[in-house]
Order: C-alpha cells, then structure tokens, then sequence
C-alpha cells in the first residue's frame, strides 16, 4: 500500500515551496501597486496552512519512499500544485470560473502555453509574473526544483526523478543525484538570466524581458500581451527569442559538458541534437519558400518568421511573432509536425523527443537488415550507449499509446462539435505541451477561452499526461498498482 503519512509529508513541504513562490509574486505586486496584493496575501495563508496540515500528518513518517510511492506522488503534486496556483486568479476575480483558473496553471507548470485569457495586458503586474513563473518552476520539473534547493524535503530522490525525469535515456552529470540537479538549474538559471538581459538589450522593458525570458528558457510561451513577440516588432527581438528556444530545447547535460569544457564537438557529435538540428533547418527553409513563393514575403521576413516559428513550436515554446494562421496549409502540416517532435531529452521542451525519433529510425534501420539477415545480431546504438531490448519495447509502447491517446481524444473533440483541425492540433498542443493550435475556430493567436469545459479538463488531463511523459500518470490506472504487493 501507499505509504500516505510520507506522501503527505512531501506534499506539506512541496505547498510550502509554493506558498513561498507566491511570496515573491506578492513582491512584484507591492512593487508595482498593483490591484493583486490582497489576493496574494490571501494565497499565500492559504497555501501556507494547507502545506502545515499535511506536514503535521506525516510528521512521524519514516523516510522509506518506494517507487509506486514515487509516482503516486509526482502525479498528485503537479495536481495540487495546480489547484493552489488557482488562487490569485479566483481571489482577485479576474478568473470567475475554477475550470479555467485550473486550465490556465496546468498549463503554466506543464509549461503548454495555452491561455484562456484573452487579453493578459489588463491583468495586474503580480498575476501576470505568476503565470511565467508557473513556467520556470515546471520547466524542468516542480519535484526536481525540491531536490536542487531542498534534497532533504524529498525522500528517495532518485525515485521521484525517475518518475519526472523526461526522455527514455536519463544522463547524470555527477553520481550523486542532488548534485546533478543543482548544476543543471545553475545552467537554467544562467540561461534565464542571460535572456533577460539580451531581450533588454532588444528593446523589452525590465518586467517584459523578466516575463517573456521565463517563458523561453521553459519553452512555455505566456506573455504579458495577447500579440506575444509580434507586438514588440523588433527582429532583432525575433532573432534572440528564436535562439534561446532552440537552445533550451537542446539537453541541458549535454549543453553543462559542452559549455564547461568548451567543446562544441560534444555537441556537434550527439546525434539527437544533430536531428534536432537538422529538422529545424531544414523545415525552416521549407517554410520560408512558402512564404516567399506564396504569400509574396520578402527573403530575410520569411527567413525570420519561419525560422521564429520551427523554433518556437519545435521546442513547444508556442511563442509568435506572426499569424501562422495566415500561411499556406501545407506549412501548418510542417508546424504539427514539429509539435509531434519535441525537443531534446533532458530539456525543458515537450513533445515525443527527438532521442526517440532517433531511436525508432534506427530500430525500423534494424528491422529491414533482419529481413535481409534472419540470424543477424544488430545492436542499436545511440551516441555509443547501447540500447536494450526492454527499452526499445518501450519506445514502441510510448510511441502506440501517445498516437492511441491522440486518435481517442481527437475523436472525442470532433464528437462535442469541434472542427476537425482545431480537434487534432489541440489534442497534439496539448499532449505535446506546446500551445498555439491551427483550425477554423482557434488560430495560432487566439486563446481558448471558447473550448466548452469539457474540452478544456480534457485538454488540462492532456497536458500532464504528456508533461509527465504519460507513463507516470497512466500507472495510477492499472490493477497492479494498487495491489498490496
């Protein structure tokens, strides 16, 4: 059985991170006057109440966290912490309905990007810091900022890491698990810092650059304005943004290793960040011939829009500095695909993963030299890490349930009366936690606000489910589980 008074222990600690998050958005909002104050402070007692009782209950828990105990909690925190991020939006009333609060923080921690809000620039300036700082924190995980910052508040760490971590290969940069996590959030951190102030440097104000760098190096994709990058019109602005979603979809280990030893050939030689690339270029270039040849845009416009957009949706950013909705159709077929992709393992980016196109490239490459060599032995290696049987079943588990999860809930949207675009690319948005969707009823710009509330709880079960890479969430639902043994 679970082992509920640890569990609840956890969860105590985890609320009072939380709580303290909430402080540091009750500080921008005193800092600016803002209407949200009250709201906040409310928030934080809450929050902070919340986390003493279940703190209190599992006060006596022993330390023996076991691994169904590790996924059961990974799954109920992102919920909860969801639901207590709801709280300024309801107390302050600029959210009236505690569907979409959910929906908008399951989207901001998940870092989707998916609003409900149509207008964030009349929304007070501690709501909106909190909406990007829901990204930051869920960029590379809300339990894997515990182990960092506080290793001890997370029993079995290495456990919870399993069940959070993304991507079938997890790569550690030191043996020790807490130390691993700390220099990855210091290149996250230097990464986020470095954004602020080239998008200073670019003409953002000081809460815009804060605020929109949160969202890059998350690949999240919120803003304090309803045109996102396209209101800046800057393509100095354009430029920066698309590079620091490129590089926080590369692997942060790989990006730690490459930058400290001041070998770019670490990169250059890994062959998922190799397809990444290569997969931005060259859709890029596709798109860009479009928008040329098609809409009559002019060389470097279209360099830069498509280039802006493969970045900004291959990396699930969601960020736009044009309609998308405008372009030829055939370039939404490219940009779905892109959402498909993802990022690379170990970044902050969605999708299924780059490492796994990779991997089932290079085990359909197997299947076809066995037809040819029945008694044939081929190993199936990537960046010289051998590849087991048990993950490749794996990989083809993961990559049959997330096309039967899309198939499924896709069907369900166009039943409730949704179009058909809009159906499929909501569903991959949302799976994918990448943002913007295509169709006749939502654009790339627009927000969600119109979904019926049953499509936005599915949406909302989407994106945790795709955040957490599905397996540690579809667990909870099997028999096995909660047998005693």
């Amino acid at each position: 059985m679970l082992n509920i008074k640890l569990i609840s222990k956890i969860i105590g600690a985890l609320l009072g991170i939380e709580a303290m998050l909430m402080l540091v958005c009750l500080v921008v909002a005193i800092g600016y006057h803002s209407a949200d104050i009250y709201p906040f402070v409310w928030s934080v007692l809450i929050t902070t109440v919340a986390g003493i009782v279940f703190r209190l209950y599992g006060v006596n828990a022993d330390n023996n966290l076991s691994r169904k105990d590790a996924y059961f909690v990974v799954s109920i925190i992102w919920v909860l912490f969801s639901t207590f991020a709801t709280l300024p939006f309801l107390i302050s009333g600029y959210l009236h309905s505690f569907t979409d609060a959910f929906f908008e923080m399951m989207s901001g921690f998940t870092t989707t990007g998916a609003t409900i809000i149509d207008y964030p620039e009349k929304f007070p300036q501690g709501l909106l810091f909190w909406r990007s700082l829901t990204h930051w924190i869920g960029g590379l995980g809300i339990v894997f900022f515990t182990v960092a910052i506080l290793p001890s508040l997370v029993g079995g760490s290495v456990k919870v890491f399993a069940a959070e971590a993304t991507g079938p290969i997890k790569s550690k940069l030191h043996p020790r698990l807490t130390t691993s996590s700390k220099w990855i959030w210091i290149v996250y951190l230097v990464l986020t810092v470095t954004c602020v102030l080239s998008y200073k440097i670019c003409g953002m104000g000081w809460f815009d650059a804060c605020n929109y760098s949160m969202a890059t190096t998350a690949t999240g994709g919120f803003g304090t304005s309803s045109t996102s990058i396209m209101g800046f019109n800057k393509p100095a602005l354009d430029y920066t943004a698309a590079l620091f979603c490129f590089l926080s979809g590369i692997n942060f280990s790989i990006l730690y290793a490459s930058i400290t030893g001041l070998d770019i050939k670490v990169l250059i030689k890994n062959s998922e960040i190799k397809f990444y690339t290569v997969v931005v270029l060259s859709f890029s270039c596709f798109i860009a011939y479009q928008l040329v040849h098609v809409n009559q845009y002019d060389v470097e416009h279209a360099i830069r829009s498509a280039l802006f957009h493969v970045c900004s949706i291959i990396t699930t950013t969601g960020s736009f500095n044009d309609d998308a909705g405008l372009w030829p159709h055939i370039t939404w077929v490219v940009l779905a695909t892109c959402m498909v992709i993802g990022g690379c393992s170990g970044s902050t980016s969605g999708g299924v993963k780059s490492i796994r196109i990779v991997m089932l490239f290079k085990v359909i490459r197997n299947e076809f030299r066995q037809i040819l060599h029945p008694n044939a032995v081929l190993p199936l290696k990537v960046n010289g890490v051998n590849i087991s049987m048990k993950q490749r079943v794996t990989l083809v588990s993961f990559i049959g349930i997330y096309i039967g999860i899309v198939l499924i809930s896709s069907f369900i949207m166009i039943l409730i009366g949704l179009d058909n675009t809009n159906a499929i690319t909501i569903t991959l948005s949302s799976i994918g936690n990448v943002g913007p969707t295509f169709g006749r009823e939502i654009g790339p710009t627009q927000s969600w606000a119109i979904l019926p509330d049953a499509v936005k709880w599915m949406c909302s079960i989407l994106m945790l489910l795709g955040r957490l890479e599905l397996f540690s969430v579809l667990v909870l639902f099997t028999p096995d589980f909660w047998k005693n043994n």
